[in-house]
């Protein structure tokens, strides 16, 4: 892994300070279309847009900050030669994931009438279009950009800046799942449960392995996979 050009406390100004800007990008298109109502809203093709503007400038200004440092994206775990491997592991802990959630816990915690399945359903719109678009948002907004964002960047900068490697590899870890967690402002317990877990598991594969593929994949896979169902099971 390539040496920082920066002294610790700059690569440390530049991690907070990347991170603070790279959430504001999350948050930039959803704050636009939630006030402006452009199009409808925060509905149908905006998803599309708003996953675009997402992986292009989280994208961009990561790469940009990695630079700084010396770094590219390979070193933030943006390697996909074990990429067979990797995708069958992101696969087995995506799919598991939605059958435990599909077929257990929201049945369970209300179906149809729960607030995040109702949400989910207006923002498809009821369109074909809309649902493509919102899987574009669940797998290119968050499988392949917050996996870069949270993940890949945020545990290997942080991990960096300790002089105990394991120690590192922990705290950022750690940090990094409640960071994830909090930034989708869980409301109760059963909202902790359904972000909590697969965060977890996200965060243990991008750290067995060093790559991000296998998280990428399980994010993405679980994320598609989930709006479907809600389509075709609650629409």
């Amino acid at each position: 892994m390539s040496e920082s050009r920066l002294s610790r406390p700059k690569q440390i100004s530049l991690f907070i300070f990347t991170i603070i800007f790279g959430f504001a990008l999350f948050v930039i298109p959803d704050v636009f279309f939630g006030v402006t109502k452009i199009n409808g809203g925060k509905i149908g093709i905006n998803l599309l847009f708003m996953a675009l503007f997402q992986v292009i400038t989280v994208s961009l200004f990561i790469k940009f900050s990695l630079k700084k440092t010396g770094k590219s994206f390979k070193d933030i775990g943006w390697d996909f030669s074990k990429w067979k491997k990797d995708s069958i592991l992101g696969l087995v802990v995506g799919l598991s994931w939605l059958v435990l959630q599909f077929l257990w816990i929201i049945p369970a915690t209300g179906g149809a009438d729960r607030s995040d399945v109702t949400h989910m359903i207006s923002m498809m719109d009821g369109t074909i279009i809309g649902l493509i678009s919102y899987i574009a948002l669940g797998v290119i907004g968050g499988g392949i950009t917050e996996e870069i964002y949270n993940r890949g960047y945020f545990i290997t900068e942080m991990k960096s800046m300790f002089q105990n490697p394991k120690t590192g590899l922990w705290i950022a870890s750690i940090v990094s799942i409640l960071f994830f967690c909090l930034g989708h402002l869980p409301a109760d317990a059963l909202g902790w449960l359904d972000i909590l877990v697969p965060t977890i598991a996200y965060t243990i594969l991008f750290v067995a392995t060093g790559r991000l593929t296998a998280s990428i994949v399980a994010h993405g896979v679980y994320n598609m996979t989930a709006i479907l169902m809600v389509y075709f099971m609650y629409f």
